[in-house]
């Protein structure tokens, strides 16, 4: 099998030269590319990077030569499109420690239209689920616990099962990453694309398979999302100082609310990482009383608003965080209303109930099969909480979302 792994990399040296030495390692008789797209690290990384293309004419890098960091949203896309060779490429984590047998159990289950994820082992610095596995084998490179993870995979081995599930690290065909234009930018550097381009295969008929005889020790939370890693307390037992950087948790707020405007709910799957895609609306809010906190709330929620108060300010404060035009989605009160779904809103009547029924809209519109039916006889008008609703048309709009405007 031929294929290119992917591996946008910032400030994270030491556990790309572990990850490089498993790969090369592990990879069996499988002709291994690996694509490194160094994002303006200044731990040493890019020196790092050519001296390895020196050697090993299967090692391909690039550099973002700053000062903006990119992020893997938008290096993943490069490394695929501009610097990977092979037809097969995998999205994957600097660091990531490949386990012998990978490689084979993706070339096992890698068909036309399906795209194979490896099952994580990972230490306890998340909460537990189902799609993977638990299991403390060190936290740095030097304490890595080898011997111990080798053994622990014969465990399960033997149980030749796939669940359905995608998560990195994810096999692929470039033909398929590419049919639907990749990751979108508007979720750059990162946060909140791995989902988007989940949803978009999905409804783009990707099959996806987690195959439980492929592992990948992870180590988690090297990347820029937390100030120091992890850490072990005076027990022994691992766990997060300092969490998450003001620059993630900017960035995490952005993309959330960019998500949101796209797909009209949170992100959604299934215990085992399967993407749920509930149908998108076009929703006009027909908001009485605005003010900013309103608007705030309400506006990504909403293909439209008309308000009586605060557009210009909002827009003034908004604008530069997302991609569309707030001055065409926000409208004044008195514009005709043309949206095929409408809800009225009072903000001095607006409560948290009201907001849960905002949040869930898409959900109870689809499968309300009495509103089905009655929408082919005349507009329906009903309330929810203290929300006046009009449906015209339960036309949906997800399809258009599968490939990225070009």
């Amino acid at each position: 099998m031929k294929i290119s792994l992917i591996q946008p990399g910032r400030n994270n040296l030491k556990y790309l030269k572990w990850s490089y030495d498993s790969i090369r390692k592990n990879q069996g008789n499988h002709t291994v590319e690996i694509c490194v797209a160094d994002d303006f690290s200044n731990d040493g990384t890019w020196d790092w990077c050519q001296e390895i293309m020196e050697k090993d004419s299967n090692f391909k890098a690039i550099r973002n030569e700053g000062p903006t960091r990119l992020g893997h949203t938008i290096l993943y896309d490069r490394l695929v499109n501009e610097v990977a060779s092979h037809d097969i490429c995998m999205i994957y984590h600097a660091d990531m420690y490949l386990c012998p047998g990978a490689i084979d159990s993706i070339e096992k289950h890698l068909t036309d239209k399906t795209i194979v994820s490896l099952t994580r082992i990972e230490p306890p610095l998340h909460p537990p689920g189902p799609e993977k596995i638990l299991q403390d084998f060190g936290i740095e490179p030097e304490e890595f616990n080898e011997d111990g993870l080798l053994d622990h995979i014969k465990l399960y081995q033997p149980n030749l099962a796939t669940t359905e599930g995608i998560f990195a690290p994810w096999a692929f065909y470039k033909k398929d990453f590419q049919e639907i234009g990749g990751h979108d930018p508007i979720f750059a550097p990162q946060s909140k694309e791995d989902t988007d381009i989940f949803n978009r295969f999905q409804l783009n008929g990707i099959k996806f398979v987690q195959t439980w005889e492929g592992f990948v020790y992870h180590m988690t939370c090297r990347g820029s999302r937390f100030a120091d890693g992890a850490k072990r307390n005076p027990n022994g037992e691992v766990f997060m100082i300092n969490r998450e950087t003001d620059e993630w948790l900017k960035q995490n707020q952005k993309s959330t609310r960019e998500f949101i405007r796209k797909w009209g709910h949170f992100c959604k799957h299934d215990a085992m990482m399967k993407p749920i895609v509930p149908p998108k609306y076009d929703i006009g809010f027909i908001v009485k009383n605005c003010d900013l906190n309103a608007l705030e709330l309400l506006e990504p929620w909403c293909s439209t608003m008309y308000i009586d108060n605060g557009r210009e300010e909002y827009i003034n404060q908004e604008q530069s965080k997302t991609s569309i035009d707030l001055h065409d989605k926000i409208r004044p009160y008195d514009n005709e209303k043309n949206n095929e779904i409408l809800v009225e809103i009072d903000i001095n009547q607006f409560h948290n109930n009201n907001f849960r029924v905002i949040q869930t809209l898409s959900e109870i519109l689809a499968y309300d099969e009495q509103l089905h039916e009655d929408i082919f006889i005349e507009p329906t008008h009903f309330q929810i909480e203290d929300l006046k609703i009009t449906i015209n048309s339960l036309q949906t709009y997800e399809q258009g979302l599968i490939c990225n405007e070009q």
